[in-house]
């Protein structure tokens, strides 16, 4: 084995834009609190291919809190389609209206593991709150709510870090269709 260089890095970066497609998952952050999850979602984001991240209520944007976001993005803000609106619950509707599943990553009774979930259609991944999760009316509005499955002393993982596992297992199944 060997490493590959930053110039061969680079190439290959570039022919994987070139064909570059989009999967059909969009994702929804509502409320999120770090600019560094933003940024690192974004990163993620773009390392998946998915259709749109939007960015809802209190969560940052890169064009109010660029420095921050873009510290942890590298880039990835600029690459990753995304869109702002106060509201995740309209915005979810309208993927729902669509024929998007909504699937919730939360911690709430009746979740089934991520691991287990098998999308059948195009889907609308909707992320909440670092602290409260997503609100009830979104919460009422989910098809399939989604959960990773924790035996150690904390109940949950960093929500940047969840979502990179449940996106990417998300991914692979929808490539499966």
């Amino acid at each position: 084995m060997q490493k590959l260089t930053h110039k061969e890095i680079l190439t290959r970066q570039r022919a994987k834009q070139a064909d570059r497609k989009c999967i059909p998952l969009v994702v929804i952050l509502n409320h999120i609190r770090s600019l560094y999850n933003v940024g690192s979602i974004f990163r993620t984001a773009d390392g998946i291919g998915i259709e749109k991240l939007w960015l809802c209520g209190i969560t940052g944007t890169p064009g109010t809190s660029r420095t921050t976001i873009s510290k942890t993005a590298l880039g990835a803000e600029k690459a990753v389609e995304w869109g702002y609106a106060w509201d995740a619950l309209s915005v979810a509707q309208v993927y729902k209206d669509h024929g998007y599943e909504i699937v919730l990553l939360e911690q709430i009774k009746g979740a089934r593991s991520y691991q287990i979930y098998q999308p059948s259609k195009p889907v609308c991944l909707v992320l909440g709150n670092e602290v409260e999760g997503v609100s009830d009316e979104v919460l009422k509005l989910c098809d399939v709510p989604v959960e990773i499955e924790m035996t150690g002393l904390k109940n949950s993982l960093n929500v940047s870090v969840a979502f990179g596992i449940v996106a990417y297992d998300i991914k692979y199944k929808l490539s499966n269709l």
